[in-house]
């Protein structure tokens, strides 16, 4: 059995953040000793770990919750899991699209800058100048 502080070192994730998980029922609770100091198993470390992974790459946390489900439910059919990573996947190349166009945004704003004094500054002229903003997907960014 595991400490959090252990989980925590060995996943490479903070106690706080499996405090949350375990909050929001992506892990289960752990088990507790007399002292009510919480103690894991290795398959909670198999878990944590998968949800580390998962967030590193992006899922969000109903999407790991949805994986989460059906890696508890082993003779459900692959194509559910397929069809959460192909959305994934659809998101993360709407991102690269969107990032694409900002990074030639600001390679235009930076060839048009004449470097001359901040009242003439381009980047900061089109910062102002929210007509030309690139995004109208009703949000800041990824």
């Amino acid at each position: 059995m595991l400490s959090i502080g252990s989980l925590a070192r060995r996943t490479g994730t903070k106690v706080q953040t499996i405090r949350y998980y375990e909050q929001i029922g992506l892990m289960p609770a752990a088990h507790r000793t007399a002292g009510g100091q919480r103690r894991f198993r290795d398959a909670d470390l198999d878990r944590l770990a998968f949800i580390r992974h998962a967030r590193q790459m992006g899922f969000t946390l109903e999407a790991i919750r949805e994986l989460l489900d059906l890696a508890d439910n082993p003779d459900r059919s692959c194509a559910e899991v397929d069809t959460i990573a192909q959305r994934q996947l659809r998101h993360i190349e709407a991102r690269i699209v969107r990032l694409e166009a900002l990074r030639s945004e600001l390679r235009r704003m930076l060839a048009e800058c004449a470097q001359d004094t901040v009242a003439d500054c381009r980047v900061l002229e089109v910062l102002r100048d929210h007509s030309e903003c690139l995004t109208d997907h009703g949000s800041d960014m990824p």
